[in-house]
C-alpha cells in the first residue's frame, strides 16, 4: 500500500520535537550566511546569487539524468539578471524554460501557487513537447490512457517498481487540494511545510515527466518564503545531486510507509543545512576572489589570461598545464605559454611545485 492509497491521506504526521534541534540547526544556518551576506557589497551578493542559480539549475537537471551546459546557464541567468560577467554565451531555449521556472520560483515566491502556472513551468521545460524521443502532453495533467505512472529501474522484463502514482482520475481533485494547501494551510512550520510540499508533489507525480524538477522548484518556492528574499544565495538542488543515492531510498521508503514522515523531514532539514553551509563556502569563494582580482586590477591582461585567471579562481579541475591553456583559449602553444610567462613575471602566477612529467601552474 502506497500512503496516497491510505484512508489518512493527506493527513501528514510528524514528532515535531525529534525535529526541533534539527530546525534550529537550519534558521542558524541561515542566519549565518544572511550575516555574512549582508556585510559584503551589492556586486559580491549578484554573484553568490547567480553562481546559487547557475548551480541549481544545473544539479535540478543532473539528478534527473539531463546535462546541462554550465557556461550557457550561467550566461541565462546574468543577462535575466542583468549581472556583468563579460562575454555572454548564446541563448539555448531548453536552457531559457529551466531558468524560467526556478527564477519564477524563487523571485515570485509572494504570488499564488495556481494549476496555470504550474502547466508553465512544465511548458517552459518540454519547449518541443518531447522527452528524449517521446512525445509527452505538457502543459496538462497526465491523462488516463497512461495509467499506471510507475517509477521503475531495471533491464526490459526485470523491472523493478519503486513507486506507483495515484491514477490519473484523482488527479484533478488532488492537485487541487495541493494547492489550496500550498497557498493557504499555516498550520505546519514554513522549513517543514517546505519538506512536505516536495514530497506531497512527488507522490502526486500529475505530469507526463518533469515532476521530479518540479517539485524541487516547489520546495524553493516555499523555502523562499521562510527568509523572503528574492535573492537565491543557495541550492537545495545541488545538495540533493551530491546525495542522490540518499534522496531516492528516502522518497521509495517513505511512499510505502505511513503517514508519519519523521524521517523524510529529519532528511530533508540536514540536507537543507549541508547545502547553506555549501553556500558559505561558495561565499568564501566569491571574497577570496574579489580580494585577488584588487590585487592585480591595475596590472594589464588580455581576455585570455583572465578567462583563465577566473577558472583558476573557481576551482580548476586538475592541473594546469600550456596545453590546457592553449585547449581553454583556443590558442596556439607558443601562445598560451606567452601568456604564462607574463603572468609569472608579474607575480599573478606561479609554477607549481613536483610538477612531475610535465610543468604546472597555480594562483600565486
Amino acid at each position: 500500500m502506497y500512503i496516497w492509497q491510505r484512508s489518512d491521506w493527506p493527513q501528514w504526521q510528524y514528532d515535531l520535537p525529534r525535529l526541533s534541534n534539527a530546525l534550529a540547526e537550519v534558521a542558524m544556518a541561515q542566519g549565518i550566511l544572511l550575516g555574512r551576506l549582508m556585510d559584503v557589497g551589492v556586486g559580491q551578493r549578484e554573484l553568490v546569487s547567480l553562481s546559487a542559480l547557475t548551480e541549481d539549475v544545473v544539479k535540478t537537471s543532473a539528478i534527473e539524468g539531463e546535462q546541462l551546459d554550465v557556461e550557457s546557464v550561467r550566461s541565462t541567468l546574468a543577462r535575466r539578471l542583468g549581472v556583468d560577467i563579460g562575454a555572454l554565451r548564446p541563448s539555448d531555449r531548453h536552457v531559457e524554460g529551466v531558468v524560467d521556472m526556478v527564477l519564477d520560483a524563487s523571485a515570485n515566491f509572494d504570488q499564488r501557487l495556481t494549476k496555470e502556472r504550474l502547466f508553465g513551468w512544465h511548458a517552459a521545460l518540454f519547449p518541443t513537447m518531447h522527452s528524449g524521443i517521446s512525445k509527452i502532453d505538457v502543459g496538462q495533467w497526465r491523462q488516463p490512457e497512461n495509467d499506471p505512472m510507475q517509477v521503475v529501474s531495471g533491464h526490459y522484463g526485470k523491472e523493478k517498481v519503486h513507486f506507483e502514482a495515484p491514477p490519473a482520475g484523482r488527479l484533478e481533485a488532488e492537485t487541487a487540494g495541493f494547492l489550496a494547501w500550498v497557498n493557504a494551510d499555516a498550520t505546519h512550520p514554513p522549513l517543514i511545510k517546505a519538506g512536505l510540499g516536495h514530497l506531497w508533489f512527488v507522490t502526486l507525480h500529475p505530469f507526463d515527466d518533469g515532476n521530479g524538477r518540479i517539485a524541487r522548484a516547489i520546495g524553493d518556492y516555499l523555502l523562499t518564503k521562510t527568509d523572503g528574499n528574492r535573492q537565491r544565495f543557495y541550492s537545495l538542488s545541488a545538495q540533493i545531486q551530491r546525495e542522490r543515492g540518499a534522496y531516492y531510498e528516502q522518497l521509495e521508503r517513505v511512499q510505502q510507509g505511513d503517514l508519519n514522515v519523521t524521517h523524510w523531514l529529519m532528511w530533508f532539514l540536514e540536507t537543507l543545512k549541508r547545502a547553506l553551509e555549501q553556500a558559505n563556502k561558495t561565499l568564501d569563494t566569491v571574497l577570496s576572489k574579489a580580494k585577488y582580482w584588487q590585487r592585480w586590477v591595475e596590472t594589464p591582461m588580455n581576455a585570455r589570461q583572465i578567462k583563465i585567471l577566473n577558472r583558476l579562481l573557481d576551482g580548476f579541475d586538475g592541473k594546469l598545464t600550456s596545453s590546457k591553456w592553449a585547449a581553454i583559449s583556443k590558442c596556439s602553444p607558443d601562445t598560451a605559454l606567452r601568456d604564462i610567462t607574463e603572468l609569472i613575471q608579474v607575480g599573478a602566477l606561479r609554477k607549481a611545485e613536483g610538477g612531475g612529467r610535465s610543468t604546472s601552474y597555480e594562483l600565486s
